[in-house]
């Protein structure tokens, strides 16, 4: 976990310490379980808004309802170190019921660990500073994974990229894959492996991501080397359904795709 995320986090648990509240008195006061603060306080699952807001309402007494306090403020910060074109990009993420990611060239960014992560920025002519705040960025996006609304995400990833080697890191995919057959064993999650026995497929002209809103409505995140593009206009969209649809029926079933994750990182030990 990033400095700046365990920054929160240690913040959080001083709070709980102060208010001589044990993790069960303390998630009473927000409506959390338990398991869930223990899990914030050892890093297990990152803290999400719905949390911070939570912990705000109930400690905070200069808290503004939605806008909330402190620990909100904190996390609202924390977002700003991405670059404002991803920023709303990252609104959308949040409130989606269902996220459809295609990549043909990375892990997916809410699947990545923490090494992983900083791998792929590490040549982006970042300072260090900078790569640490983007890898916590990333990371504390991630809650929505974990989030108690169980957001459905289904991923489809090329076979190369679980083949392809960190240069100078071989612990690196190790780590990755079995971090990715640990979340497709998640009942919300689907992680499929298009493989090469696919050939040329409309795919690898590039990665997108489908995100549906409560009301049913779809905004798609395009990635390019310079910036993002968000697309909702009607012809667009039918376009990357289209293309969806196409590249998932070309990937393996979820069985046998996790299958494949797991006996590819066997080569990686």
């Amino acid at each position: 976990m990033s400095s700046v995320i365990d920054y929160v986090v240690s913040e959080l648990r001083l709070l709980r310490t102060q208010l001589a509240l044990s993790q069960e008195d303390f998630g009473r006061t927000i409506g959390y379980s338990a398991s869930h603060v223990s899990s914030v306080e050892t890093g297990g699952r990152p803290p999400t808004s719905e949390y911070a807001l939570a912990v705000d309402r109930a400690h905070d007494p200069l808290c503004q309802d939605r806008k909330g306090g402190r620990f909100t403020r904190m996390l609202r910060e924390l977002s700003k170190v991405d670059p404002e074109w991803l920023r709303e990009w990252i609104e959308w993420e949040q409130e989606a019921t269902l996220l459809r990611w295609y990549e043909p060239a990375w892990v997916p960014g809410l699947l990545q660990t923490e090494a992983y992560a900083r791998a792929t920025l590490a040549h982006n002519l970042l300072s260090t500073d900078q790569i640490e705040q983007r890898v916590a960025s990333r990371l504390g996006r991630q809650a929505i994974i974990a989030s108690e609304r169980l957001v459905q995400f289904v991923a489809v990833i090329d076979v190369m990229v679980l083949r392809r080697p960190v240069v100078g890191r071989p612990d690196v995919m190790p780590e990755q894959l079995a971090h990715l057959a640990k979340m497709g064993e998640l009942p919300h999650v689907q992680i499929l492996v298009v493989t090469e026995d696919a050939g040329l497929y409309p795919g690898l002209q590039g990665g997108f991501i489908l995100a549906t809103q409560a009301d049913g409505s779809v905004i798609a995140h395009l990635d390019h080397q310079a910036r993002a593009q968000i697309v909702n206009g009607a012809d667009d969209l039918a376009t990357l359904h289209g293309t969806w649809e196409t590249i998932r029926g070309e990937a393996l079933s979820r069985r046998q795709s996790l299958e494949l994750i797991k006996e590819v990182a066997q080569t990686w030990t």
